[in-house]
């Protein structure tokens, strides 16, 4: 079977990557120059960046193992035990951590002693935990309410939310718990965290994202005989043409996949992001990375050997549902954004920054809010032999990097099923 697949990013690859371990004969078109999508890596003064600092969870297996089948799953170490700092102006760091009981006994400890909500709000986070639990994410009912309207009917003040749920949601969902589903911090929270002691341990790539994505997945395509085409866009008016020789998986963007199919761009809607890369000429952050109340600064990484820095540090500071950023020019964010950091890290006042970058990404995930899960389609399109990939299809889970290639795998199964249900009729 010939088959064609329709975009570079992470969907797209892997939904090439299981059809060429199929037998198919694979050509992959990316309208880019480089392959990655939304984890792109680029040069900058001799040192290399990604677009965005995303990460891993050890519940996203359909991820780790299509780096496994690409033969990069080395180069995202897993940690240990859950354990992410959260850094406050003038008072001692916090942590969301985990200890080695079972679930969900193994986030108590850290809710007990969260230091940023008082008593009462640490015993009415764990209530709230254990009815989050309780919760079917698959459930259309909860599709439409917030998560935000949720957690105050289960008793969470204001600063529960902003301390403690926003700082898990706001990143994973790119929307603060107030404008988010229900249905989708559900998941969140249930798979993440809730159902499996272990399920939240955090993967940082080693390496930038062209390392640990790109590269080694266009090699694997082309070592199964499949091709990968680059500079290469294709339009509406070439798809007769690629569906005459074989199935399509478009792996496109929503905004872009509207050129080929309905897609219902408005009601899903954008939540922006932005990333920022200051280079520092000395070590002014201690840990591989940490989250920040209080700050402007949301999470903070230290990306210094991965970007192959020899002096001082690089930071990536990731900012998720950047509404105002989003249309900051990189002056004003600079502005903004090293003073906070320097109240964040007393080693930055002493330091001297390098270089400053930022990467904006207006269109970064699909606006996950209530009423978007009936909005997302399956890999099924009205026209035979082209099937949809992408993070922002009815995946079952937010627009993440699990997401992604979960529904490029789902793409490529259809087709190979429809190949499959051929060959018996025949």
């Amino acid at each position: 079977m010939r088959a064609s697949v329709v975009g570079g990013g992470l969907a797209g690859l892997a939904a090439a990557v299981e059809l060429a371990d199929a037998g198919a004969e694979v050509t992959l078109y990316e309208s880019r120059a480089k392959l990655g999508g939304a984890t792109f890596s680029f040069e900058r003064n001799g040192l290399w960046l990604d677009n965005g600092q995303h990460v891993a969870l050890r519940c996203c297996t359909a991820y780790l193992d299509f780096l496994r089948r690409i033969g990069s799953d080395h180069l995202l170490p897993l940690q240990r035990r859950l354990d992410v700092p959260v850094l406050r102006e003038g008072k001692p760091a916090a942590s969301i951590s985990r200890v080695g009981a079972p679930a969900p006994l193994h986030l108590a400890p850290s809710l007990l002693t969260y230091a940023p909500l008082s008593l009462g709000e640490r015993l009415a986070a764990v209530r709230a935990a254990l009815a989050l639990k309780r919760l079917d994410p698959d459930d259309p009912a909860l599709d439409t309410r917030t998560f935000g309207d949720w957690l105050r009917s289960h008793g969470q003040t204001r600063n529960a939310i902003i301390a403690l749920w926003n700082l898990i949601a706001l990143p994973t969902l790119n929307l603060p718990a107030d404008d988010a589903s229900l249905a989708g911090a559900v998941k969140v929270f249930r798979t993440g965290l809730l159902d499996s002691a272990d399920a939240a341990d955090i993967g940082i790539p080693a390496v930038p994202f062209q390392q640990l994505h790109a590269d080694p997945a266009q090699a694997a395509i082309e070592q199964r005989g499949g091709r990968v085409l680059l500079s290469s866009p294709v339009r509406a008016d070439d798809l007769d043409e690629l569906l005459a020789s074989g199935p399509v998986v478009l792996a496109l963007p929503p905004h872009a996949a509207a050129d080929f199919v309905p897609v219902d761009v408005e009601g899903l809607g954008a939540s922006p992001i932005v990333n920022l890369h200051v280079h520092y000429d000395r070590t002014v952050l201690d840990v591989p990375l940490a989250a920040a109340l209080g700050s402007p600064v949301q999470f903070v990484f230290d990306r210094t050997a991965q970007a192959g820095a020899r002096d001082g540090q690089l930071l990536a500071v990731s900012l998720s549902h950047a509404v105002e950023e989003i249309e900051m020019s990189v002056a004003s964010l600079r502005a903004r954004y090293l003073p906070a950091l320097e109240r964040l890290l007393p080693s930055a006042r002493s330091a001297t920054v390098l270089d400053f970058a930022a990467t904006h990404e207006p269109r970064a995930t699909f606006r996950a809010a209530p009423g978007t899960r009936r909005l997302r389609p399956g890999p099924h399109t009205d026209r035979e032999g082209l099937y949809l990939a992408g993070a922002w299809t009815d995946t079952g889970w937010p627009a993440t990097m699990e997401g992604a290639v979960r529904s490029g795998l789902s793409a490529a199964r259809a087709a190979l099923a429809s190949r499959d249900r051929e060959q018996v009729a025949a």
